[in-house]
């Protein structure tokens, strides 16, 4: 049976995330001074303003307009004739202390907040994600690449992507569509931008064998994108987090994970639900892999964990189960010791996808329990 599956992408200049790393940026310069801080901060940002709220408990102090201003100029945002730029925006903040009532479950190593959170793992390619948002993902960041390194210096900030992949009883075959908008300044001419990015990343970035004549090409299907950033588009923290994780492929449990500390589990469980599903396809257990876990506020052992192969395991999947709980600690302290997760790591998150990054300093993708995991189901 064949069939489309699409998935999108967006550079680190697109408003809403912009937003995203601000928020992280945030919780990072927390960590780097505070491992027992507690920051839960959402950004919005629109012409001229980034307005940041949220609930921060911390011993230290961080200057937040001085950590956003340097972000912002190194998304590439430093030049007044983008309409937006980090020395002339206003910078806005209402923070408060997190509310005794959630701290009063944290603080026991409860969970940090009620909700459901999923991992996902398959076999479609060498990072165990699905194909559509690992080829969206490496288009915008070839897009971003070119720009910083000045290779296309009419290239601005802002920027998207989409590959709609076809699939024959459920392997992909071939690349259906493609879509990227480019922010570029008004000089370049339409004809030579479709053709750099033609031939400078969209031949550089995907397979060639996915590729043919029927194949649909669109490059700044309008015809202009002169203005971008927050000056097109209002941004707001959370707006993408299918983006974020599995480009629509598997179900998303609705938490978003930036601005958020680890004890919150919308985040750490998240991370620990694909570390698990990872190694489980990772160890041959399984084609395909998901994982759902689920909290109460203040209680540290999860309420559900499901396993579910979709038809894929070589072992039992009650047994899975089984060795899940054995295997992967599951509570929110266990979590984030297992994964080390109060530290600075999570501005590099908010862009390109939070999984299926294997550059490093991404712990819940590495690979270590493949052989606890085999030796439980003697392999």
């Amino acid at each position: 049976m064949k069939n489309l599956f699409t998935s999108e992408s967006v550079t680190e200049g697109h408003p809403d995330k912009m937003c995203d790393q601000i928020s992280d940026a945030i919780v990072d310069a927390i960590y780097e001074k505070d491992p027992d801080g507690r920051v839960a901060c959402e950004t919005l940002v629109t012409r001229g303003v980034i307005f940041i709220a949220g609930e921060i408990t911390t011993k230290c102090y961080v200057e937040i307009p001085r950590t956003v201003r340097k972000l912002v100029k190194e998304i590439g945002y430093d030049d007044p004739h983008m309409g937006f730029d980090y020395e002339s925006c206003g910078v806005i903040i209402a923070i408060q202390e997190q509310s005794p009532d959630i701290a009063r479950g944290v603080d026991i190593g409860g969970a940090g907040d009620q909700g459901l959170m999923f991992g996902y793992a398959c076999s479609q390619t060498k990072e165990l994600m699905p194909l559509p948002i690992m080829l969206s993902h490496k288009l915008v960041r070839r897009l971003s690449q070119l720009r910083k390194e000045k290779m296309l210096g009419y290239l601005r900030p802002d920027g998207k992507s989409q590959v709609t992949v076809e699939y024959d009883n459920a392997k992909p075959k071939r690349i259906e569509a493609v879509i990227i908008g480019v922010h570029h300044t008004p000089e370049v001419k339409t004809e030579k931008l479709r053709n750099d990015v033609k031939k400078l990343i969209i031949d550089y970035v995907l397979p060639k064998d996915l590729l043919d004549k029927d194949t649909k090409i669109f490059i700044n299907a309008t015809g202009r994108f002169e203005v971008g950033g927050p000056v097109a588009d209002t941004g707001v923290t959370g707006r993408k987090i299918i983006v974020d994780t599995y480009g629509g492929w598997a179900r998303h449990g609705g938490g978003c994970f930036s601005g958020k500390d680890p004890s919150k589990v919308d985040r750490s469980a998240s991370y620990m639900a694909r570390y698990i599903a990872k190694n489980i396809v990772a160890a041959g257990l399984a084609e395909e892999c998901e994982i759902q876990l689920a909290y109460c506020i203040g209680v540290a052992e999860p309420v559900e964990i499901a396993v579910n192969a979709f038809g894929t395991s070589k072992v039992d999947e009650r047994k899975l189960e089984k060795a899940v709980k054995e295997i992967f600690p599951l509570t929110p302290r266990g979590i984030t010791d297992e994964l080390k997760l109060f530290r600075p790591i999570y501005r590099r998150t908010a862009c390109y996808g939070h999984f299926g990054r294997e550059e490093g300093g991404f712990p819940w993708e590495n690979r270590d329990k493949t052989e606890d995991l085999k030796r439980f189901f003697s392999l």
